[in-house]
């Protein structure tokens, strides 16, 4: 990303010649319980002025004010919020204890960490896009939109642009949360218009004043045009008379009045610096050639030449915007030459001091289309570093095809970041083709060093290419082709050729294929320093782990990703919070569930900003396992509900899917006739052929079928379960998954006691036990609750006491029987409500409770309110002596 320019993060400094303007102060302010505030209004109509008038104006200790004044290269998501997280910072200053997102997160996670941040600060803010106009990207509408409708009470946004922008305004007025400026608000009235004339030395009587105001509509543009050609007149009564005539040439008429009235020396000054939308002293003197450019800013900006300072040493300003199109459009009447010699200076200036984007921009107004491509080829890899894909493929779009098609770089640049994107458009394969000809024969290249990588790269796309279409083995042909002909030190394409050939692997199920491409991903994304990147496979490569049964291999990867995120000096790495969700599965199903709620505190406590992009949804369905361990199945039902409204695959294989998931707790928990529905929705048949992706499915249906042949005593139900068991247990033998094989193994073992072969369930849990053992699994098998706890106790008496069974023995009896007299409510205490129910007979008070167990208040009294409903109950102290007359609680 090119550096973030402070000069954009600046408050407007009111002008000098600024006058009162209470109507409008008051409006503004009459909008403080409204989340938007929209003031929209042609060029010209001191929208600017306007608002910063009013935040000077009534300006308190207690408010923070963030502005971003907004341009044309701001149309790129990263960049966009990068810049309003750089604005809130320095309005915060360092006074405020806020995590701020990384720069480079993706933009949902970006909005979502300041959403988080602005809502605990003990500060009211607000935050103003100026010309959000310029503003043109869907995905940054979308994510303002969005902004908005989550805003803290003590947050405010204003939007300033010359059109409306498309955020759904119709629905906004009606709810009342937008309050709107326009130019009829912001025209100057009669009285305003001779008060600011007086001030700026152009006095007019009140009837000229109204003439003028009349003409000019309450034009601020055109009363300063109007002001500065009538400061050195005598008869002002005659020039006001003189604009009589069409409104049309109003701002012609102005404009030559004041550009005739400058010395030649300063006209030409105006003129050739209007091609630039900043200016600063050594740029101006790159563009004109001459010198003195800084102290000729200065004198414009006290002589009111329509020059807004950007910062407040006065080093960086711009024309006002109505002001710069009139001197361009007089500067359009040199001859040509001129014109194209301005642009190719200015692009030099700025590729001289790291500004590419301008560099390209100023290139392409002066027709020099090679040099652009040139300039942007040479810019690829630190915007692609910075993952301004969006960047990258705003200005190679702006190339014109043909120059795009000499250029086998520029054209994988394209497509590598339209792909990562998400987009593959019709021409991919087309511009892939072409590249790879282009390799063959002569080609244009404008920086040479990039030219080695095309060949593996036009392989890696195509592998990408065919995992979209659900081509694994063309994912996996391009994939090889890709790690084979890649240079050693292209670690990037390197890594991601292992990823996609990992990616076809783990669709088909052969998860050792898996692990190996992206264990190779993993070694190109440490070489290149992307450590975030080696967090978020550092996931992967644990799943894969898990899906092996090598419980304790999966538990080593994230606690080496652990100390990586936490390795730095800063603040800890974005993906820490992923390692700690990982961390929190692994010792949940090894029965340690203090631990894993432990991690899951400290992930939460890192913040969402730290999180990757699954991580709303694994970090929900780790919860909601927990929950289910210790017995709490609303709570988990609830948080299953809310994985799936964030759930996103990220390109993984969707072996996890959420409704299956909240089926099989249903069946667990004896809430057939809603798993079975969930079945019936999905079409599921025991007789279905089986995909690895589909898996979960087919064995959540198998366990619908054991329960449903239990309860309705259908041995057919239990006969179907057993037959498409049986296939999912050959199926994960073949491919290696011991981990997957395990849930499978119980289910038949309980499928086979319901048919009454006890000597096979027990052949199939005693294969369980004995995988499971070495890894220390455990939840596999407390899970199922009392149905299973007589098949372990036959396996004791049949295989002989082992340390690890007696110790699932036990657990279980904590688990499953800790409360057996609890069974005669007719709703049971689930095992947080037990644990509230205890804390209920102390003396602690709520907060002192939910500081116990680790929760928020509002959840202690949740569960407060469901003990007292379950125990027939109105209050704390009966509560506690019902459990004790009914032996709710053990040793009550």
């Amino acid at each position: 990303m090119d550096p973030l320019l402070e000069t954009k993060i600046r408050v407007p400094t009111a002008h000098a010649s600024r006058i009162s303007r209470p109507r409008i102060r008051e409006h503004l302010a009459s909008a403080a319980g409204a989340a938007l505030t929209l003031v929209s209004a042609p060029a010209g109509f001191g929208k600017t002025t306007a608002v910063a008038e009013w935040l000077e104006a009534s300006a308190t200790p207690a408010r923070r004010v963030a502005w971003v004044s907004l341009d044309a290269g701001d149309d790129d998501p990263g960049r966009f919020w990068a810049y309003v997280v750089a604005a809130l910072r320095t309005a915060l200053g360092d006074e405020a204890d806020v995590r701020w997102p990384e720069p480079a997160a993706p933009a949902d996670v970006v909005i979502t960490a300041l959403l988080n941040e602005l809502l605990v600060l003990d500060a009211d803010v607000v935050l103003v896009l100026d010309d959000y106009h310029l503003i043109s990207n869907p995905a940054i509408h979308d994510g303002v939109g969005r902004f908005v409708d989550h805003l803290p009470p003590r947050v405010r946004l204003i939007l300033l642009g010359r059109a409306d922008p498309p955020l759904a305004l119709a629905r906004r007025r009606v709810s009342g949360r937008m309050v709107e400026l326009r130019a009829a608000d912001l025209r100057f009235t009669e009285e305003e218009t001779e008060t600011y004339l007086a001030r700026v030395g152009a006095a007019l009587s009140r009837a000229d004043a109204a003439v003028l105001a009349e003409r000019t509509e309450g034009w601020a543009a055109a009363l300063q045009l109007a002001a500065l050609s009538m400061r050195d007149r005598d008869d002002r009564s005659s020039f006001v008379a003189a604009f009589a005539g069409d409104d049309r040439y109003l701002l012609d008429y102005l404009a030559e009045e004041v550009l005739d009235r400058q010395p030649a020396p300063v006209r030409e000054f105006l003129l050739r610096t209007s091609i630039l939308d900043r200016l600063t002293g050594p740029l101006c003197d790159a563009v004109t050639g001459q010198v003195g450019g800084a102290a000729e800013l200065e004198r414009l900006e006290r002589a009111n030449m329509f020059l807004v300072p950007l910062d407040e040493r006065r080093r960086w300003y711009r024309y006002h915007h109505l002001f710069a199109d009139v001197l361009q459009a007089h500067l359009a009447a040199e001859p040509a030459g001129t014109v194209v010699a301005l642009h190719r200076r200015a692009s030099e200036w700025h590729a001289a001091h790291g500004a590419p984007a301008d560099a390209i921009r100023h290139a392409l107004a002066a027709g020099d289309v090679e040099r652009a491509a040139d300039l942007a080829e040479l810019a690829i890899p630190a915007w692609r570093r910075a993952r301004e894909e969006v960047t990258i493929r705003h200005w190679l779009q702006l190339l014109p095809r043909d120059e795009l098609r000499r250029r086998p770089v520029l054209m994988i640049g394209l497509i590598g970041a339209r792909a990562s994107i998400g987009e593959f458009p019709a021409d991919t394969d087309e511009l892939l083709d072409e590249a790879e000809v282009l390799m063959g024969h002569t080609s244009v290249v404008g920086d040479p060093a990039q030219l080695p990588a095309v060949p593996a790269a036009i392989e890696m796309y195509r592998a990408a290419r065919s995992l979209t279409r659900g081509d694994l083995t063309g994912t996996r042909t391009h994939g090889r082709r890709a790690l084979d002909t890649a240079p050693a030190d292209d670690h990037l394409v390197r890594s991601a050729a292992g990823g996609l050939v990992g990616l076809a692997a783990w669709y088909a199920g052969e998860i050792d294929a898996a692990y190996d491409g992206f264990a190779t991903s993993v070694e190109g994304l440490r070489r290149e320093g992307h450590l975030a990147d080696v967090l978020g496979c550092t996931i992967i490569l644990a799943d894969l782990r898990v899906a092996q049964g090598r419980l304790r291999d999966a538990h080593r990867l994230y606690a080496d990703g652990l100390a990586l995120g936490t390795s730095t000096l800063g603040a800890p790495l974005r993906g820490t919070a992923d390692m700690h969700v990982g961390l929190a599965d692994i010792h949940r199903e090894r029965g340690e569930l203090a631990a894993a709620r432990e991690h899951l505190q400290r992930s939460a406590a890192l913040g969402a900003s730290n999180g990757l992009p699954q991580h709303p949804y694994r970090s929900r369905l780790v919860e909601a396992r927990l929950c289910a361990a210790e017995g709490d199945l609303v709570a988990a039902r609830a948080l299953l509900d809310d994985a799936e409204r964030v759930y996103t695959t990220d390109f993984l294989p969707g072996v996890r899917p959420i409704p299956a998931m909240r089926a099989a707790l249903l069946a667990q928990h004896g809430h057939l006739d809603d798993a079975l529905a969930w079945a019936d929705a999905r079409g599921l048949r025991a007789q279905d052929e089986l995909t690895y992706v589909g898996e979960l499915e087919h064995v959540v249906l198998a366990r619908v079928l054991v329960t449903r042949g239990r309860v309705a005593r259908d041995p057919s139900a239990v006969d179907e379960a057993i037959g498409l068991l049986t296939r999912l247990a050959d199926a994960a033998t073949a491919g290696g998954r011991a981990g997957d094989l395990l849930p499978v193994l119980v289910l038949l073992a309980l499928a086979e006691d319901a048919r009454g072969s006890r000597a096979a369930a027990l052949a199939h849990l005693d294969r369980a036990l004995r995988a499971a053992e070495p890894e220390g699994y455990v939840r596999v098998f407390l899970d199922e609750g009392p149905r299973l706890h007589s098949l372990l106790e036959a396996a004791v008496a049949s295989r002989g006491p082992t340390a690890f069974v007696h110790g699932l023995l036990g657990a279980g009896l904590v688990a499953v029987h800790a409360t057996p007299d609890a069974a005669r409510l007719v709703d049971p205490l689930s095992g947080r409500e037990l644990d509230v129910l205890r804390l209920l007979a102390t003396d602690l008070t709520g907060p002192e409770i939910a500081r116990e167990l680790s929760v928020s208040l509002n959840t202690v009294r949740t569960h407060t309110k469901r003990i007292y409903s379950k125990l027939g109950v109105t209050n704390r102290r009966a509560a506690v002596r019902a459990a004790a007359e009914r032996r709710v609680v053990p040793g009550a």
